[in-house]
């Protein structure tokens, strides 16, 4: 199994992807590392076409997971009861 961070035994730390070289050595001691993520400075990761409408620099986002919806919901009461406690507190001491 790799691992996306690279590892330099001899000098037993990781490295960031960018700075292994592109032959897969470690900038400091030069031994071979398993690169992991890295890629050569000058690469570009692929972009895929813009439609029309679409706003520059922008992803898809996938759908807001359940567990964070309920826990909006949850907030939202928990703070409207404090909202109503407060407001109560307000009433009662004047």
């Amino acid at each position: 199994m790799t691992s996306a961070v690279p590892w330099c035994a001899t000098c037993e730390r990781f490295l960031s992807p960018p700075t292994v070289t592109p032959e897969g050595r470690c900038p400091s001691c030069g031994r071979p590392v398993e690169p992991g993520g890295a890629h050569a400075s000058g690469d570009t990761p692929e972009r895929t076409p813009r439609t029309e409408g679409e706003p520059a620099g922008e992803e898809e986002l996938g759908p807001i997971p359940l567990h964070l919806k309920i826990m909006g919901v949850a907030l939202v009461v928990y703070l409207g009861w404090r909202f109503f406690q407060g407001v109560e507190w307000i009433i009662h001491r004047f």
